[in-house]
């Protein structure tokens, strides 16, 4: 049996994406970039998509920006908030995605950048007050770059309130939303949000593609230079089948996101209930356990297993067909770690298996049993 529990790194296609984006590839294949029908047919597809997300974010068409994914969309807001928009701090946190801290760490030696980083509370949650201080702590533009839903510990940060205290003090706000888009609605309309990341194979799109959400009149300025593609601010011949597809994916996402999160939740509260029934030991890693205060799509969880089985747990479960993500430096083959659990973890469970269960609409109950039934061989 083969049961995928891993959605948090990628998702499934849906059937309908993969039609949609077999349709473009077959009878729309024109650069969206030519002035003949082949590229006026591409072009309205690309223009269609862009009209499709904005409207699913209340945004505007002009303020969608397609990329390569979250990394590039990450890199693309931070980078050019500093070159474009003089900005020369920026307010992160330890515990962000790689593509934030490393983006933020090149800015720092290439750019001489001041960085500085707000305090996380035990439970992985940003410390607001905290952030005030930093906000506060000189006339410095400043951009400020937390993400929306940890993708390792499940948090959600309240995107209102950081926006709010953000722009009090005259600073800028991204987020990165990639775990968030297609699994939480966004108003940006009402939202104090002036960047937002997002990635397509997050949300049962295509993997190569993803998008920014840039505020109209931002004043940033390409990121990649060629041609005058996605209205001068990313130059290269646009992906229209991928853009498509992920636009198909997110339509799917919000047409059914209430039914599919009562479902996902509703998975995920059976798989929690049949941990603390195997493990009466077990902690829930940051705030994954806890309902209205993480995402419904995962939990992170570090198990008491002896740490001469634990060795073997990652291993085990991959020869069982059972997928899902390391999140301790105790587990086999991981030399550094995750360092969001360093950050946040005590004993004991620094010294036990954390792993990531991710959950999405394609899981049943049945895959949860399974892997319990794995893990009670496993523990012997």
């Amino acid at each position: 049996m083969n049961v995928y529990f891993d959605n948090a790194a990628t998702t499934p296609l849906r059937k309908e994406v993969i039609q949609s984006i077999s349709n473009i590839m077959a009878d729309c294949f024109g650069n969206p970039s030519s002035v003949h029908a082949f590229g006026r047919m591409a072009k309205t597809s690309l223009e269609s998509a862009r009209r499709g997300i904005a409207k699913l974010l209340n945004a505007e068409p002009q303020e969608i920006i397609f990329t390569s994914g979250g990394t590039e969309s990450d890199n693309m807001i931070l980078k050019c908030a500093v070159n474009d928009l003089e900005v020369t701090t920026i307010i992160s946190s330890k515990i962000e995605h790689h593509a934030v801290i490393h983006a933020i760490e090149a800015l720092k030696t290439n750019n001489g950048i001041n960085t500085l980083y707000v305090e996380t509370k035990k439970d992985g949650s940003i410390d607001i007050k905290h952030l005030r201080t930093l906000l506060q702590s000189d006339n410095s533009k400043k951009l400020v770059s937390l993400m929306h839903v940890n993708n390792e510990i499940g948090n959600i940060l309240d995107l209102d309130a950081v926006g709010k205290l953000c722009h009090e003090h005259n600073a800028l706000f991204h987020t990165d939303a990639v775990q968030g888009v297609g699994h939480f609605t966004y108003d940006m309309e009402i939202l104090p949000i002036d960047f937002l990341s997002a990635s397509g194979h997050k949300f049962h799109g295509p993997k190569g593609v993803g998008f920014s959400f840039v505020r109209k009149n931002s004043g940033l300025q390409p990121f990649i230079h060629g041609g005058s593609q996605e209205r001068g601010m990313r130059a290269g011949t646009e992906s229209v089948h991928n853009i498509v597809g992920m636009n198909r994916a997110l339509e799917l996402a919000y047409e059914n996101l209430e039914e599919d999160k009562s479902k996902v939740l509703g998975l995920k509260n059976y798989f929690i209930d049949k941990l603390k029934e195997l493990f009466p030991d077990v902690i829930f890693n940051g705030l994954s356990g806890v309902e209205n205060k993480s995402t419904y799509t995962l939990i992170n969880v570090a198990l008491p297993i002896p740490s001469d089985k634990a060795l073997m747990l990652d291993f085990h479960l991959d020869l069982k067909g059972i997928a899902c993500s390391k999140g301790s430096a105790c587990q086999s083959g991981s030399s550094s770690g995750s360092h969001v659990l360093k950050k946040i973890q005590d004993l004991p469970a620094k010294n036990w298996s954390s792993l990531r269960f991710s959950f999405s609409i394609f899981n049943t109950k049945e895959d949860v049993n399974y892997l319990i039934q794995v893990f009670k061989e496993f523990i012997g």
